[in-house]
């Protein structure tokens, strides 16, 4: 029961920090210390990236229309419980938005198959992510202020072309190398720079974050299986508790963070991945020092 109510904790955490460009690897790695789940570090690792399929589903259930490719063609007459019946028509600019959204995710696809154990090793730390946070942290304030008199010039995801998906691709990369860089606030930044409206930087981002959260998900449990371990039932109820606690914290947190940005810029959460480093860099260097100490 103990380990139920924290992973309904990790739920709400999740859901909240996987949307907001602060990092929901920094922000799990601090909650892990605080308060541990009591299960096998195989495990743990799975449970990480899994539990971001919940956040997921809620961009799947909000964007349903923009993101399904199907619909069904209205034909007059033969009405049917109040909807015209037709054939199934495919949805050329939606087809035309995934394909620019799986040619983003091709880099970072690629690193994260061929490294993602090496980069697990180097940099899944806490000083590693914690300076993560702060150098985008400051990354943030200063592409908003160098920003503030310039004007957007991509103002609906229509108007994103080949190059600008790509280019922000590449930004995604820099997330699945460092860990704490947020997979949001790199591509975020990455928009702004190419000129892209906040709000469909934010909408961008978020479609990207399906197919790359579904591949690294898929990932994890194939490695967690393929080293000869098997999900207990106790395991699969705290993915299953984690996952419908982060989807239904992110139907929230994503439509606030669209209503947020609207009127105000990215600059809060600069100074909130500023702060949130320096403390981690702080609580981890005491440790440190108490650990040398009492050797």
């Amino acid at each position: 029961m103990l380990n139920v109510l924290k992973a309904i904790l990790y739920g709400i955490v999740e859901g909240i920090t996987e949307w907001l460009p602060i990092s929901s690897t920094g922000h799990m790695i601090l909650l892990n210390e605080i308060l541990k789940m009591d299960v096998s570090e195989e495990f743990w690792e799975v449970f990480l990236v899994v539990i971001q399929l919940g956040a997921i589903l809620a961009v799947m259930v909000i964007y349903f229309d923009r993101l399904w490719p199907f619909g069904l063609r209205g034909r007059p007459g033969g009405k049917r419980r109040g909807r015209r019946q037709g054939g199934i028509i495919v949805k050329p600019e939606v087809i035309g938005l995934w394909v620019l959204i799986l040619i983003a995710c091709v880099p970072a696809a690629v690193i994260g198959l061929l490294f993602d154990d090496v980069f697990d090793a180097l940099f899944y730390n806490a000083i590693c992510v914690s300076i993560a946070l702060i150098v985008f942290g400051i990354g943030f304030i200063v592409i908003e202020n160098v920003n503030r008199r310039k004007k957007p010039k991509i103002f609906s995801l229509e108007e994103i072309d080949l190059k600008t998906a790509l280019i922000i691709g590449l930004f995604q990369v820099l997330a699945a190398v460092f860990p704490g860089t947020s997979r949001s606030g790199a591509t975020i930044l990455g928009a702004l720079l190419l000129g892209v409206k906040r709000e469909i930087a934010a909408e961008f981002t978020f479609f990207l974050a399906v197919p790359v959260m579904f591949g690294a998900s898929l990932l994890k449990v194939v490695k967690f299986i393929h080293g000869g371990a098997h999900f207990t039932g106790a395991e699969v109820s705290l993915l299953a508790v984690g996952m419908i606690v982060a989807f239904a914290v992110s139907l929230l947190v994503i439509r606030f963070f669209l209503s947020y940005i609207r009127k105000h810029d990215f600059r809060v959460f600069g100074w909130y991945r500023i702060a949130l480093g320096l403390l981690m860099l702080l609580i981890f260097g005491i440790r440190g020092i108490i650990a040398w100490i009492n050797s």
